[in-house]
């Protein structure tokens, strides 16, 4: 089944390193208030979940999630967590490491907005 949030193999690298670090990790799609719309990367359970967000799936063993809002715009699309140089938020773990977390995307096709509508209707 396609995945609505992937990683990248340069990003996967990051997350291990921020792990060793920090320990279990997190992450939450900011929805463009005071971080711009960056994947902000936080210890587990470190940032309170709320009852309008919404679980995409799993990155390099992280939970990642996004708010409702910002789901409807985005739901057709697969979020794809990349990593650059250069400095991001300041309340995003990778921020020290002279890097940040950026997404990219790609809209879902036919085929997987039915599967994941089907699969989400089951839940």
């Amino acid at each position: 089944m396609v995945a609505r949030v992937e990683v990248t193999a340069k990003a996967e690298q990051m997350i291990a390193q921020l792990k060793a670090q920090h320990g279990p990790l997190m992450f939450h799609q900011s929805g463009g208030c005071c971080d711009g719309s960056a994947p902000m990367c936080y210890p587990a359970n470190e940032l309170r979940i709320g009852g309008e967000d919404v679980r995409l799936g799993r990155i390099a063993g992280c939970d990642f999630y996004i708010g409702a809002a910002q789901f409807e715009y985005w739901r057709h699309t697969q979020l794809i967590i990349d990593v650059v140089p250069g400095r991001g938020a300041g309340f995003s773990l990778e921020a020290p490491e002279g890097v940040r977390f950026l997404t990219r995307s790609r809209v879902f096709s036919d085929e997987e907005v039915a599967e994941l509508e089907a699969a989400e209707s089951t839940q």
